[in-house]
């Protein structure tokens, strides 16, 4: 019997073009941010211009392209194209800001308040114990817990390394030292109710973390304990809007690669999503 190692598909495969939903702005930064890589590390040769290179990048990024497909497409192996990935995903995370700088950053443009949240992301359900911390509870889910800051605009101005769905965002927070930071830049931050707690401060001292009120079970809510809370409701809505830009990119609908290079891949897409918004 004849052994055949083509494709069912056929030798050649089918090649289609589709659009890219971004602004060409955003893709020559991208390639300019890639030629002067590679001209810092004396890369002489790639298969691929700098240009396209970029292009297969946010493919993979915003429409969570398989690599396989792409490096069909453009004459490459797969994992060519998952070697560019990563190495763009490290140059843009280089990129993203650091929660001191970005905290002065508002403050110095007059800003006072931040807005305060986290989000999900999810991931497969790998079998083994070292999964099992990254089922959530609250979600009912595996996933990655993440915690991000905005502007009074819901502008993305920080977001904080990747932690297991376990993790509550109090804890997240802690570890992360926020209320410090916030008051070291002079600013107050407008969080959900998920957050209370999180500012143990003084009853003298102003608060550094701002939330509504939660009833209890023998203690329902006054009237204008409400009215703050629908508010403070308003007030925070802009967040949502930064956590959208975010999940745009839909390679983070659910992570398939591994949880510790999702961090990377968070404040990469950070750097790419304020790039976009800002064009």
């Amino acid at each position: 019997m004849k052994k055949s190692n083509s494709l069912a598909e056929g030798p050649d495969g089918l090649v289609y073009t589709a659009r890219l939903p971004l602004s060409s702005a955003t893709l020559n930064w991208l390639s300019c941010l890639i030629r002067g890589h590679l001209k810092k590390i004396g890369s002489r040769w790639r298969a691929l211009s700098a240009g396209r290179i970029a292009g297969i990048v946010l493919a993979v990024l915003r429409c969570d392209q398989r690599p396989g497909d792409l490096a069909g497409g453009n004459g490459v192996h797969r994992t060519t194209v998952s070697r560019w990935v990563r190495e763009v995903v490290g140059l843009l995370a280089a990129r993203a800001p650091r929660l001191d700088r970005a905290l002065k950053k508002i403050a110095r443009s007059g800003g006072g308040v931040v807005l305060l949240d986290g989000s999900l992301i999810r991931t497969h359900r790998r079998t083994g114990t070292e999964n099992r911390k990254n089922y959530s509870g609250k979600h009912k889910c595996h996933g990655l817990l993440v915690i991000a800051l905005t502007d009074d605009k819901g502008r993305l101005v920080w977001v904080s390394a990747v932690r297991p769905g376990r993790t509550s965002e109090i804890t997240a927070c802690r570890h992360d030292r926020l209320t410090a930071h916030l008051r070291a830049a002079g600013l107050g931050a407008i969080a959900d109710l998920g957050f209370v707690g999180l500012d143990d401060s003084g009853p003298d001292a102003d608060p550094a973390v701002i939330t509504g009120y939660k009833a209890a079970r023998n203690k329902p809510l006054t009237r204008g304990q409400k009215l703050s809370n629908k508010a403070l409701a308003a007030v925070r809505a802009p967040v949502e809007h930064g956590f959208a830009h975010l999940k745009n990119w839909r390679v983070l609908g659910q992570v398939r690669t591994d949880p510790k290079w999702a961090t990377a891949l968070v404040r990469a897409l950070l750097v790419l999503a304020n790039q976009e918004v800002a064009r």
